[in-house]
């Protein structure tokens, strides 16, 4: 199955994998899961670690990726231009971007944030 995984949870598989679930340890396991990151949640990373928000350097980004086998997923304008129709239930522009990725791609998204169940078009797991 293919999977984008949410910012968060690449972060907690690399900083505290115990905050995932086991549902969520389990998928990120399967080696029959195809598992993407988004391009967005790169910058969001290197964004965030820009501001201090994050300690995750470039290395251990790079590093995340190859551990996790994760193929990363570029934004386009086709995604870019699904964001009209999106309904507002999130306020915050990088899961926003990354809500219409999944969307517009038919794939669930592995996330713990409430906000976006909220997208009936949207499967996500946990």
């Amino acid at each position: 199955m293919r999977l984008l995984l949410d910012t968060v949870v690449l972060i907690f598989a690399v900083e505290s994998p115990e905050r995932l679930t086991k549902r969520a340890t389990a998928l990120l396991r399967n080696t029959e899961n195809i598992l993407e990151v988004s391009a967005i949640s790169l910058s969001e990373i290197a964004i965030k670690a820009a501001r201090g928000k994050l300690k995750l350097s470039v290395a251990d980004t790079h590093s995340a990726l190859e551990d996790l086998d994760l193929r990363i997923l570029p934004y386009t304008a086709h995604h870019a231009f699904y964001l009209f129709d999106l309904p507002l239930h999130h306020a915050d522009p990088f899961d926003r971007q990354i809500i219409a990725q999944a969307v517009c791609e038919k794939i669930p998204v592995v996330t713990c944030d409430e906000k976006f169940s909220l997208y009936k078009e949207l499967k996500v797991l946990w």
